[in-house]
């Protein structure tokens, strides 16, 4: 890990190094889903065929294909957040190792296929989770979602300057 002391004696850079896991797309998909209020029109559809289900059960001249599609659509519409970090794992983990500087410049990340620098102006704000620290983007659909898994930091007093580091420069959302 490497530690910046600025000018003024501060600690100012966190490193993390990591493999992006399913459980860290999945704690950015879903605090993105809560953000936009998602997750109330998943609970929704889910609820709503189910209990399209029970009434097919319930009655007597009911087929086995309508309480087939019923179960199917509530449980895919249910696991839309883990078809969606499993398709960006598939997009994300070929690249290998994750090396990521968090800065007052913003956050560098580096693979051995590409390097990504992003200015915090590009983020809205930022959601600490027991694991993770989630930086949401600025544009109103919250396309980008920036999960730093605090399993990449070395120590206690790492996940302390990242979150120090965090929001000095974003809000807490």
């Amino acid at each position: 890990m490497v530690v910046d002391t600025g000018r003024d004696g501060r600690q100012d850079t966190a490193e993390l190094v990591y493999q992006p896991t399913r459980a860290d797309i999945l704690a950015g998909v879903r605090l993105r889903e809560r953000r936009r209020r998602l997750h109330l029109l998943r609970w929704g559809f889910t609820g709503l065929f189910g209990a399209g289900a029970v009434l097919v059960v319930t009655s007597p001249e009911s087929s086995a294909f309508s309480l087939v599609t019923a179960v199917f659509c509530a449980a895919w519409i249910w696991s839309i957040p883990h078809l969606q970090a499993h398709h960006a794992l598939r997009t994300v983990s070929w690249q290998g190792e994750y090396r990521t500087s968090v800065s007052e410049t913003g956050i560098a990340t580096e693979t051995a296929h590409v390097m990504l620098e992003q200015r915090w102006s590009v983020f809205r704000g930022y959601r600490e989770t027991r694991d993770h620290v989630v930086l949401l983007s600025r544009d109103p659909n919250i396309l980008l979602v920036e999960v730093l898994p605090k399993r990449g930091l070395r120590s206690p007093q790492d996940a302390e300057r990242l979150r120090a580091l965090v929001s000095r420069h974003l809000p807490r959302v």
